[in-house]
């Protein structure tokens, strides 16, 4: 059974912006994002509506700029370094790693919604390369033996409520 997550309407918010122009795009799917954890198809129609463009030139934009994501996160979301210093250290192996584990490409969120997995440019974390963050906790110098421990755990958390 997959859970289904409902979009919240996006009008609220809306109502901030005023009479908002085009220029205030970014600012306001920020802002969607912030409220919601994502874009929805509600919500891109919505902003079209209220600034008078077209859905597909809000999703053109939206799309362009690697902030936005169009699926909700999951329970654990996997924040992967791919960074120079994690780049070197063994990142990429980490990455097919995860999703290799987790049948997941990168934006992706898995159909229970347990685990979403994002790769970033640099978490700032260099001195801990390889770096992963699950959830904002950031394990160090990960391996892909540890990764795929790591999401071990995560599952096994899970466990007990899955006959509840």
């Amino acid at each position: 059974m997959t859970s289904v997550v409902r979009a919240t309407s996006t009008k609220p918010l809306l109502k901030e912006f005023g009479a908002a122009k085009r220029d205030s795009l970014i600012p306001i799917l920020q802002k969607a994002q912030e409220v919601h954890g994502y874009l929805s198809e509600e919500a891109i129609a919505e902003i079209g509506r209220h600034l008078k463009l077209p859905a597909s030139k809000v999703y053109g934009v939206a799309t362009f700029y690697n902030q936005f994501r169009f699926t909700p996160k999951g329970k654990y979301h996997i924040m992967l370094c791919r960074g120079t210093a994690c780049h070197v250290k063994g990142s990429l192996k980490l990455l097919e790693a995860v999703s290799r584990s987790l049948k997941l490409q990168p934006g992706q969120t898995t159909r229970d919604g347990m685990f979403s997995l994002e790769v970033v440019a640099c978490m700032g974390a260099c001195g801990l390369a390889p770096a992963v963050s699950i959830n904002g906790e950031v394990h160090a110098k990960v391996t892909p033996k540890k990764v795929s421990k790591i999401i071990d755990e995560c599952r096994a958390k899970e466990q007990p409520h899955a006959h509840a």
